[in-house]
């Protein structure tokens, strides 16, 4: 497909949210919004009836031992519930944790026997969450001790753990030292007593760095997350936070743009005035820029847009690997991972996975098939590359000539003071360094439109007609919506996303929209009263 074909076809709306708008403020109004949290492309919905007969193919093949491999092990539980989160699940309880612990080493170990998992080298393990430095000294112990048992970890593997400050505590951390944990990612968010109280963290200024030296004398690699746009921050409060990081035992640092989920706790926090606004997008722009530019003036070296490393004990080798391309086996209630051409996400429902586990099945919640070879390699080098700030678009050409569609747009984004250009590489400017994620999802999207094989009058394989069983199955859900406003939703989805769920029948659609939770599947229909 033609690409101008693919732009000709949008909506005004999607356009903009595309190309972005022709501006003279680049660094604040360069796009209408940010249009994703992670830049992705994905293949066709699997219908659920197919979910356990496929998870059991891909298991009994041989791995591709040509890529990297990585386990991501999730814990569904937090002790509180910070008020910027929209991924909570579960308060803890320890006799829920019992629970789930054993169901968890239940299904590691039954894919742990199988030919696709037995005797793979494991370049990387995530335990995240949720909180999983939350669990119990016992817990924690079982679950490090069945990663060493159940799967064969390299000598130099990576293994993180995430969680909290207040759960730094001399047990834990010796119980996760002698379970093999090299890398704990913390989440601290902010060293700001006030702004830390203000969305439901714990322990003070004082208190987290004091917890900070306390694990700095264990030989591991300490990373903290920080956000800024926080109810009430200002640049020089975000400031003094980049400032104490660099002065703390941190070995690294993620800086993160606090999204702020339509209808979640904190929008209605602000809307009810119990919290100061946040920053809005300009806001948040003008932060990332002085946070980058002090960083860089200082010599601290940046591994990819917002991750930033002291010294190079930080090597973030799950964050990479999980955005170029490497296997991921996940493992737990809410975890997210690829195997085979498969991508999966496991149940969010606690009593939905236990359930699964129970009755001996691999807890699928949403399974799909992976795009095409050739387009996930390219894209994957479109997201590798621009998670550094730049798109090699010699290389892609090489690669395949049709990627030279491509330039107008990475020619437009220069005129636009989003890039600059060097002999065919486009690298990203200050500017276009804080849009980067939208630039990325455009980017990938567009790189699909080129590839995507046209139907006999020309047209794309994505059809808005009246027949579209998307739109169909939206209307059963939503019978107090109007055509106009359905399709408005759907036009404000993911170009990938959008034509994955029409590429799937109905029943397939129905099922998977009723496999979500509610709390998740309300806030994505919710859109569609908009």
């Amino acid at each position: 497909m033609k690409l101008q074909t693919y732009l000709d076809s949008l909506t005004p709306e999607k356009r903009e949210q595309i190309l972005g708008v022709d501006t003279t403020d680049e660094k604040h109004a360069a796009f209408p919004k940010k249009s994703v949290v992670h830049a992705s492309l994905m293949g066709e919905v699997v219908p659920r009836s197919r979910h356990q007969e496929i998870w059991r193919e891909v298991m009994q093949e041989k791995p591709d031992l040509s890529r990297q491999h990585a386990v991501y092990i999730h814990i569904p539980f937090c002790q509180t519930r910070c008020l910027y989160c929209g991924f909570f699940q579960n308060a803890s309880s320890q006799q829920a944790e019992d629970r789930y612990v054993d169901a968890l080493l239940t299904e590691m170990a039954r894919d742990a026997v199988t030919p696709q998992i037995q005797g793979t080298p494991i370049d990387s393990v995530f335990i995240g969450g949720g909180t999983p430095t939350s669990l119990s000294v016992a817990n924690v112990t079982r679950l490090l001790s069945a990663i060493r048992q159940y799967f064969t970890l390299r000598p130099d593997c990576e293994l993180t753990l995430e969680g909290r400050i207040h759960d730094l505590v001399p047990e834990k951390i010796d119980a996760w030292i002698a379970g093999g944990v090299n890398r704990i990612s913390l989440g601290i968010q902010s060293f700001d007593t006030t702004l830390r109280r203000r969305v439901g963290r714990l322990d003070s200024r004082e208190e987290v760095l004091e917890k900070l030296n306390l694990l700095r004398r264990q030989d591991v690699t300490i990373i903290g997350d920080l956000i800024f746009g926080l109810p009430g921050e200002t640049v020089e409060d975000w400031l003094a936070d980049v400032k104490t990081a660099i002065d703390s035992p941190l070995d690294g640092m993620d800086l993160y743009q606090l999204n702020v989920f339509p209808g979640g706790r904190l929008a209605k926090a602000v809307k009810d005035g119990k919290v100061p606004p946040c920053a809005d997008m300009a806001g948040q722009a003008d932060m990332y820029e002085a946070s980058r530019s002090y960083l860089s003036g200082r010599g601290i070296d940046r591994l990819s847009i917002c991750h930033w490393r002291k010294n190079d004990r930080e090597q973030s080798l799950y964050n990479t690997m999980a955005k170029t391309g490497a296997v991921v086996y996940p493992f737990g209630c809410g975890a997210g991972g690829n195997a085979g051409n498969y991508s999966l996400m496991l149940q969010r429902e606690l009593r939905a996975y236990t359930s699964m586990i129970e009755a001996g099945e691999k807890p699928v919640m949403m399974l799909s098939t992976q795009v095409e070879t050739e387009l996930k390699k390219l894209s994957n080098h479109i997201i590798a590359g621009l998670e550094v700030g730049m798109v090699d678009l010699r290389s892609l050409a090489i690669l395949e000539r049709r990627c030279n569609e491509l330039r107008p747009i990475l020619q437009l984004w220069c005129r636009r003071g989003l890039m600059r250009e060097d002999l065919g590489v486009y690298r990203l400017t200050p500017a276009g360094e804080f849009w980067y994620v939208t630039i990325t999802q455009s980017l990938v999207e567009c790189l699909q439109a080129v590839l995507q094989t046209e139907t006999a009058n020309g047209s794309a394989d994505e059809s808005d007609s009246d027949g579209d069983v998307l739109d169909e199955v939206l209307a059963e859900m939503l019978p107090e919506s109007t055509r106009q406003s359905r399709q408005a939703m759907i036009n404000r989805m993911p170009a990938a996303v959008r034509l994955m769920l029409r590429k799937s029948t109905k029943e397939t659609l129905r099922n998977m929209l009723a496999g979500l939770p509610p709390q998740m599947r309300d806030r994505m229909l919710s859109t569609a009263h908009s």
